[in-house]
């Protein structure tokens, strides 16, 4: 007789040895597509990984801005990220839209006890592009105290690295000093990204312990910006879950998000979409 049994999670991790580019997103869905979970899939896929997810929310969401939320049950939060994380493994893992403090706090709690050791890509997503609210007050002191320590990378852009390291964050400078907090406060990297700064050029600052490098471009002068933060994560973490080092994994996601935006569709009337498989073509 054959046996049906579901294999464990050893069995499992130790069919296919070495990386393998699994990516397991955990995130808020986009209606309009062009953010969150859907942004999060095209990416990880354009740059060889494989995505899965676990949706924390779903948006009403479309480029003129966000007009609902609805949290995902947290019972059902963890469970994805539970049933996934035992059958098909993870190589790396993304945070993106996590709304509220016990949400934050309970995937904390799952990726520690599902997906221990796992290098996490942490976007600490706290307002669209258009202005609406993505995380409660309240759980940007939960986001600091349970995800941020440990994170393999955090990606603020300068609004959430002020918020989270509690310092102007209006240059290199402020960039610099925001890392350096952040990675006090336990991130294993922290990069400090500029495009909310002033500038005809955009500077990223990357922060670990051993190293600090900038990275420079041309601003690109377009309105087609949605996602830009949710796709750079993605692309990072899904370089990382392929065995690139954290600083050529930064440098190539980058090149890969500049493409994304000049080759944008120019789709909706507000902030537009990226076209994630712009290599592709």
């Amino acid at each position: 007789m054959t046996d049906q049994s579901e294999p464990n999670a050893t069995q499992a991790e130790d069919a296919v040895p070495g990386p393998r580019g699994r990516v397991l997103v955990v995130a808020g869905s986009d209606s309009g597509g062009g953010a969150g979970i859907q942004a999060d899939i095209k990416a990880v896929t354009a740059l060889g990984g494989f995505a899965m997810t676990a949706v924390t929310a779903i948006t009403v969401q479309d480029t003129l801005g966000v007009h609902a939320v609805h949290p995902v049950p947290i019972a059902t939060v963890v469970d994805q990220i539970r049933v996934v994380a035992r059958d098909l493994g993870a190589d790396a893992i993304k945070t993106g839209m996590l709304a509220t403090v016990a949400i934050v706090e309970r995937v904390a709690e799952a990726l520690a006890e599902h997906a221990p050791g796992v290098p996490a890509v942490i976007d600490p997503v706290m307002i669209a592009k258009g202005g609406s609210p993505l995380l409660e007050e309240a759980a940007i002191g939960a986001l600091r105290s349970v995800l941020v320590p440990g994170a393999f990378l955090l990606t603020p852009n300068a609004p959430e690295a002020e918020r989270l390291a509690d310092i102007a964050v209006d240059g290199i400078n402020g960039q610099r000093r925001a890392a350096e907090r952040l990675l006090r406060a336990g991130a294993r990297g922290v990069l400090v990204k500029g495009g909310h700064i002033a500038g005809q050029r955009v500077i990223d600052v990357l922060a670990t312990e051993h190293i600090e490098r900038l990275f420079e471009s041309p601003r690109i002068m377009t309105t087609s910006t949605h996602g830009t933060g949710c796709t750079l994560a993605s692309a990072i973490a899904a370089l990382v879950a392929q065995g690139v080092a954290l600083e050529e994994a930064v440098g190539r996601a980058r090149d890969y998000l500049a493409g994304a935006i000049r080759h944008a569709p120019g789709f909706g009337r507000g902030h537009g979409p990226l076209d994630h498989a712009w290599m592709t073509r």
